[in-house]
């Protein structure tokens, strides 16, 4: 039980496909697919390597599909990438086909000229490059590069949010949520979300159990319709790259802790997002900053925190993700007096009455010598899990369920692990069987536990606390 309660979410690309199942050893608990990048063929392949390895590591990982939304990308680049220098000139062009360079690349906007006006400040990559635009002739944007760096194919180029083309949930996220419920994701993720219009939007084209929505907030616009929209979504992701560039950089670390206390307040899951651990895309060890900034993350409540183009395409995504679990488990352990409080609070019913009495039976600091170590639960939708979890206890929250599908979905939770009962087992109390269960994944660990079970009706919720002591 020393993992991180802070849960690790990975960017599948070409650098970790062959290495899923040690990221799924090493502690990943969210398997990331972006549907900007990659083929078809390839986000199956890795829907099904994450399905395979979980399977064979015992472990729930969910699958989170990422919509690519209205974000501008540029085109390809010969070699994959380029270095732009300061100072020289850089030419954004509609897309032609015509492989990028130090000198231009395409747009993959048919229309990019016409989101861009002379003056205008852009970020290639989230920033890894600084653009200005000088000119605007024809079909191309000229500009002179402020800030040089290493850019790659599918960047990202940002623009003023407000000058985004259509809605939030274009023609190609259209196209792409049949096949995302195809693959049975988990959670899917929709980009550059404005209003809680965008997500209703989304709603509509999904099943009444479909895959859990997650909102990503990178924009001002977002920022402050957050209430609103996050009242239609299932968990937010506060994607810093993007939001960055559309607010003041020194606001982006104050709107983040905001957002976090916000979204747990309001009952969803939050994670947070970009550049986590950047340096290690191409070195073994983290900055000391960005240790910091995972930490942080961490101490702020975050559910869980996001590796992108460090395990997508990094030389190191393993090694990076040891580091984060690392990094996340120091912080919970050693910085309890800095952790920001649960936001979150339940209703006046008796179940709610139960989850703050179980919550607070297991604060280190109230208790005696007899804390328990755990908190068990049985769920049959989760969320008597979700509910123990938005209270952070403090201590694991061993959520026992009978469908696969809930145990994924409970994996970005914080301080969730979730474990799958056998559906044929009839043999023994329920208790018996959380037990068996859990001797089975777990061996001989000794547990101290809080028992909550909710009551043999299917329209009941949590109406029993106990305390056992498991038996070796």
């Amino acid at each position: 039980m020393s993992r991180a309660q802070t849960k690790q979410v990975c960017t599948i690309g070409p650098a970790s496909v062959e290495r899923i199942p040690q990221l799924v050893t090493a502690g990943m608990d969210v398997a990331r697919v972006n549907f900007s990048h990659g083929s078809e063929d390839d986000h199956r392949a890795y829907t099904h390597a994450v399905r395979a390895a979980a399977h064979s590591a015992r472990r729930s990982v969910a699958v989170m599909g990422d919509l690519p939304g209205p974000k501008l990308r540029l085109g390809e680049f010969a070699g994959g990438e380029a270095r732009l220098e300061t100072g020289t000139a850089f030419t954004l062009r509609a897309d032609d086909g015509t492989p990028g360079d130090a000198t231009g690349a395409s747009v993959a906007h048919p229309e990019v000229t016409k989101q861009l006006e002379i003056g205008d400040r852009v970020l290639l990559a989230d920033g890894a490059a600084e653009l200005r635009v000088v000119e605007i002739v024809g079909d191309e944007v000229h500009t002179e590069i402020v800030n040089g760096g290493l850019v790659r194919s599918r960047g990202g180029v940002n623009v003023p949010s407000q000058r985004l083309p259509g809605h939030a949930l274009t023609d190609e996220d259209r196209a792409a949520v049949p096949r995302a419920l195809e693959l049975r994701v988990d959670l899917l993720a929709q980009s550059f979300v404005r209003t809680a219009d965008d997500v209703r939007a989304l709603r509509k084209l999904l099943p009444a159990d479909g895959p859990k929505v997650v909102v990503k907030i990178e924009t001002r616009m977002a920022v402050d319709n957050f209430d609103e929209i996050v009242a239609e979504a299932d968990g937010v992701m506060v994607a810093r790259g993007d939001l960055g560039v559309d607010l003041p950089f020194e606001d982006v670390p104050l709107v983040q802790k905001d957002l976090v206390r916000r979204a747990t307040t309001a009952g969803k899951f939050v994670i947070v997002a970009t550049q986590m651990l950047e340096s290690m895309t191409g070195a073994p060890r983290p900055t000391r900053a960005e240790a910091s900034d995972v930490a942080n993350a961490a101490l702020d409540g975050a559910d869980a925190v996001m590796l992108s183009a460090e395990t997508a395409i990094g030389q190191f995504p393993v090694e990076t993700l040891q580091a984060m679990e690392r990094i996340c488990s120091k912080a919970e352990a050693d910085g309890g007096q800095y952790l920001t409080p649960a936001g979150y609070v339940g209703g006046d019913s008796p179940a709610d009455a139960i989850i703050a009495a179980a919550s607070y039976m297991c604060l280190r600091d109230t208790a005696g010598p007899g804390t328990p170590d755990a908190l068990w639960c049985f769920t049959r939708s989760g969320r008597t899990a979700e509910l123990l979890s938005l209270a952070r206890p403090g201590v694991p929250i061993v959520a026992f369920t009978l469908s696969p599908i809930v145990a994924r979905r409970l994996a970005v939770r914080r301080g969730v692990m979730p474990v799958v009962l056998s559906a044929n087992s009839k043999s023994g109390t329920l208790i018996e069987r959380m037990q068996s269960a859990w001797r089975s994944q777990r061996g001989n660990e000794d547990l101290k536990s809080v028992l909550l079970v909710t009551t043999s009706q299917r329209s009941g919720g949590v109406n029993r606390l106990e305390v056992h002591n498991l038996e070796s």
